[in-house]
């Protein structure tokens, strides 16, 4: 059985925006990623339903954990984590299920994200965004081969000291697991042992930790590589104005899928079962896709698409790579991981 740590507040450094909001008949309490839905999406389903949405962020799903057994839970009806923090959240009892038919938009969803594996059948959760993780380079500085993961672990001396790595537990072991070719949730200790040699032994080349600064320290140059999310990296290429490539290594990269969760003490279910409906429409979910620059899974969003959003690299991974999503680890597993990353942080 997939099991948290007790020790899970050490693994992500937590800002709380609000402890134990007041609650109100005609209000939603929505926990999500920074930069993630558009102010303008929110205000129409407020002008819709009459229903205002307060919103709290996090930059990791380790952070959004922490701070939900670090005592928020039970001020948010909804959050918005990744598809491993899923099953770790159902694990820990911490969210309500609901029935297809309390949304009438349920059938909206493509047939291939209603069983996966993470939550089969969909009854903690709906589909929301989904892309890659990667890394982007400054390809105005550095002009040779990024399809490795050498450019993180052992990078060319114009790239280190320049390099800015998540501020995620998973999202870094990932990388570094797939580039060294061992398992995510490895027991076989001389493979934990070149795991964290190969992480302490990189962090020279690592200027900073960050998730929520990483398209800022890469569009001023304060990085000129840094771990990505495809939507975002195509946003510091467009909008930055920042000569940056998305690197699709050798080695593989990471696959995700985020997604909306019901708590299972949700202060305003009736409110959350209508937010959740509303971002089964395609117009809606077109609006938010078109933001973050990643990909829907409801019918019919393809056409409400911007042109450039569907031909962007980023988007279009070449043949052959594989992309793997995050694994749970088990209790056991999982605690070594743990003080590897702990000691990284140090």
């Amino acid at each position: 059985m997939i099991k948290i740590l007790k020790n899970i507040a050490m693994v992500a450094a937590v800002t709380l925006f609000s402890l134990q909001p007041l609650h109100a008949a005609e209000k939603l309490f929505l926990y999500s990623w920074f930069d993630y839905i558009p102010q303008e999406t929110l205000d129409r389903f407020t002008a819709e339903t009459g229903i205002e949405v307060v919103l709290d962020t996090y930059d990791s799903n380790e952070a959004m954990l922490a701070a939900l057994k670090g005592g928020t839970y039970g001020s948010y009806d909804l959050a918005v984590p990744s598809d491993y923090m899923v099953e770790i959240l159902v694990e820990e009892g911490m969210l309500g299920t609901f029935k297809s038919s309390e949304l009438k938009n349920f059938g909206n969803i493509e047939a291939e994200w209603i069983d996966v594996p993470f939550d089969k059948g969909r009854k903690y959760s709906i589909p929301f965004q989904w892309g890659t993780t990667s890394f982007s380079v400054n390809r105005d500085v550095y002009k040779g081969n990024i399809s490795t993961t050498d450019i993180l672990f052992n990078p060319p001396a114009e790239l280190s000291g320049k390099i800015n790595m998540f501020d995620s537990q998973s999202e870094v072991m990932l990388v570094a697991s797939l580039h060294l070719d061992i398992p995510q949730c490895t027991t076989d200790r001389a493979q934990l042992k070149q795991l964290n040699n190969l992480l302490l032994g990189s962090k020279k080349h690592w200027a900073s930790f960050n998730n929520d600064g990483a398209r800022g320290v890469l569009a001023s140059g304060d990085a000129l590589v840094s771990q990505m999310y495809d939507g975002i990296s195509a946003t510091v290429r467009d909008e930055d104005e920042t000569n940056v490539e998305y690197a699709f290594p050798k080695q593989g990269y990471g696959y995700w899928m985020d997604n909306i969760v019901l708590f299972k003490n949700a202060p305003n279910r009736a409110n959350a079962l209508k937010f959740m409906d509303f971002l089964l429409n395609a117009e809606n979910i077109a609006e938010i896709t078109n933001y973050t620059r990643y990909q829907a899974s409801i019918k019919d969003v393809a056409p409400l698409l911007d042109e450039e959003l569907r031909t962007q690299p980023e988007s279009n991974p070449p043949a052959g790579i594989k992309a793997v999503f995050t694994e749970a680890c088990d209790e056991k597993t999982q605690e070594a991981y743990d003080k590897i990353w702990v000691n990284l942080k140090k």
